[in-house]
Formats: C-alpha cells, structure tokens, sequence
C-alpha cells in the first residue's frame, strides 16, 4: 500500500429504492444475486456481487431522500451478450445495443427505481498509470 494511503477498499454501495419488496425480488430474483442480509424492518437487503456488496435502502428511511442514481453501477460478467440474453429472458429491458468500446463490452439497463446499471466484460489489459 502507497504510503500515506487510507482507503484499501469498497465495502458496499448503496443502492436507493422506494420499494424494498421490489428491489429484493429484482436484485435476489432477476439478476440471482445472492441475499446476504434481508432487513425489513430496517428498511435495507444486501446483495452478494463477489467484489462488493450492494446495499438497497429505503433512502427515504434513511433520511436521505430518493434520488435514483444515474451513473451506472458496473456489473461483470464472463459473457455480455449471453447474460444479457439470460436477463431479458427473465424480463429485463435492456437500453440499445451492447456497446463494444474496444477495451469491453457493456449492456445498460436500470432496475425498478430507474437505478442504472450495465453489465461489463473487459476484455483488454488493463493499463494503469504509475
């Protein structure tokens, strides 16, 4: 670790909704992620993605307000087009066509409250800077 630095990583996002039933149903059901914490009465569920945990709140609760985010949260996946093709068989509607940007691939979607989404595949070293 870099001297002087302090953050050595993301524990969870949070992903605002208006509809906990929904959103479980979206996150555990459509996308098959699996719930690691369903908490009802505390107005939030956790998702397992196998790098970060996405964290559903009822914002509102939370004295946040709900504002869906627009910038989307990036999924991978091994396969762009085959999950894709698995998630609009379970009834995700997908915004265009697979973008290829010549590093990977993404598919944008949003969930129930509009919160964007993609699945990404990189298939292009990554080249970072010094």
């Amino acid at each position: 670790m870099p001297e002087g630095q302090i953050v050595t990583g993301v524990d969870f996002v949070a992903v605002p909704t208006s509809d906990l039933d929904a959103a479980v149903d979206f996150y555990g059901t459509k996308l098959g992620l699996s719930r690691s914490v369903y908490r009802p009465a505390n107005h939030f569920a956790e998702f397992e993605t196998g790098t970060v945990t996405l964290s559903v709140i009822v914002s509102e609760k939370f004295g946040l307000g709900f504002h869906p985010n627009q910038n989307a949260v990036a999924l991978h996946v091994d396969d762009v087009e085959q999950a894709r093709a698995t998630l609009a068989a379970r009834g995700i509607e997908f915004v265009g066509d697979t973008l290829d940007t010549g590093v990977c691939h993404m598919a944008f979607f949003s969930d129930p409250d509009g919160n964007a989404l993609m699945l990404h595949h990189r298939y292009a070293p990554r080249v970072t800077e010094s």
